[in-house]
Formats: structure tokens, C-alpha cells, sequence
């Protein structure tokens, strides 16, 4: 494996190359799982406990540079949220571009009896990087109509039937 290889499936082709600071040797880079992931796992930096419903900041370890026009996002890894319920609280947490610091996550146990145990290592959250669009906000008296309209949460219709 090379440097330009490091976290890419053995037959993906990378796309954009982001620069890597590892703040801690003893860790291992952000990497691709599977073949075909979109996220790449950041790790834990320090051991953590969560007791049922406590939120913590965890250090990755890593810090990155992407290229003005991209932004870095932080999701849950879906086997801790739904067998473990632990999630990200301000999902998906956003890396600008022209930050610089360490990658830090913010946890939550959402479960209400059990305590989380996390290891130095642990795989704790993905990191998806995505292209981003910039818009020129025009301000006009009326927005152009649409289907939908100003229906709002719940606008589709609930779980149940209404009678």
C-alpha cells in the first residue's frame, strides 16, 4: 500500500487526495471498510465511558486540509447507533475547508439503561467527503411556487391512518 493508496479498496481508484496530519502515531488512519463505502472510520483517541444519555467530545487523532470547494461530514456508524445507540449529536457534524485542528466528535448514548464503553481504536464515526455548492442568495418579493408548497413536518401524512 502507498500513501496514495492508504484507505482507498484495493481496486478503487481515488478521486481527490486530501491531506493527512496523524496526531497520534498510535493510531490508524481515517480507511474505507468495504469496497464502495462512501464513509471512511475515524477512531477514538481515548478511551471513553458514556452513561445512559451523556454526550462527550472524543479526539480522532486526525487533522486534514481539503481543497476550497469540499466539505468533510460526520455521521454515526450505523452498528453503534442501532445496536448500541450511540450516535453523533450535531449529525452530520461539518469539517469546513479551512479548518485545521484535530477531527473531534461529539457522542451520545441514547440508550437509557446501558452504559458505552469506548477503547482507544475504537472505530467511532465515518467521514464522508463531499463536493459543495455555493449559492448567490437573490432576494425577490415571492418564491416560485412548487407542488409542495409550505407543507412542513408531518405534511405527507402521519403513521396511522386519520380517520
Amino acid at each position: 500500500m502507498t500513501e496514495e493508496t492508504a484507505g482507498i479498496p484495493e481496486y478503487g481508484t481515488p478521486t481527490l487526495t486530501v491531506q493527512l496530519k496523524m496526531l497520534d502515531d498510535g493510531l490508524e488512519p481515517p480507511s474505507y471498510a468495504h469496497p464502495g463505502d462512501a464513509g471512511a472510520d475515524l477512531r477514538a483517541r481515548v478511551d471513553v465511558v458514556l452513561a445512559p444519555g451523556e454526550r462527550c467530545l472524543v479526539p480522532t487523532g486526525v487533522s486534514i486540509a481539503l481543497p476550497d470547494g469540499f466539505v468533510a461530514l460526520i455521521h454515526p456508524r450505523s452498528g453503534l447507533a442501532t445496536k448500541h445507540g450511540l450516535t453523533v449529536v450535531n449529525a452530520p457534524g461539518t469539517v469546513d475547508a479551512g479548518y485545521r485542528g484535530e477531527i473531534a466528535v461529539t457522542l451520545l448514548n441514547t440508550d437509557r439503561t446501558q452504559t458505552i464503553k469506548l477503547r482507544r481504536g475504537d472505530r467511532i464515526a465515518q467521514l464522508v467527503i463531499q463536493r459543495v455548492e455555493y449559492a448567490r442568495f437573490l432576494p425577490v418579493e415571492e418564491l416560485d411556487g412548487s407542488v409542495r408548497g409550505a407543507g412542513g413536518f408531518g405534511s405527507t401524512g402521519g403513521f396511522g391512518a386519520q380517520a
